[in-house]
């Protein structure tokens, strides 16, 4: 029934974090017509949260070894904006994108339905 998912990234320099998404981070994309790339990405999770306000969807980059993607990271001039913290279910730390917005990374230890 449900083939994949479809995330958007909004941004006031949509050029800018469109680059950055294929010159650092790598990620393969296809052109849907006048320069609006759709990136592939790795393996998706999809959680629900409980919410005692709005409800509301996040984003979040995953990675195996957060300490050493961040290097990599830092060593092609992304800013990390906030250092890694250990907050029980993963490691979680944020890039800097290059229109100044925060992008969540995570390592995660909770167990994964991508993992046999």
């Amino acid at each position: 029934m449900i083939t994949g998912v479809h995330a958007i990234v909004f941004s006031p320099d949509a050029q800018k974090v469109r680059a950055f998404f294929t010159d650092v981070l790598n990620l393969p994309s296809a052109d849907a017509g006048g320069g609006w790339l759709i990136f592939a990405l790795p393996p998706a999770e999809l959680a629900v949260h409980p919410a005692d306000a709005d409800p509301r969807h996040e984003l979040y980059l995953m990675c195996d070894d957060i300490h050493a993607t961040l290097a990599e990271l830092r060593s092609k001039g992304v800013e990390v904006a906030r250092d890694v913290t250990d907050q029980g279910w993963g490691l979680l730390a944020a890039i800097r994108l290059p229109d100044g917005a925060e992008f969540p990374i995570y390592q995660p230890r909770h167990p994964s339905p991508l993992q046999p």
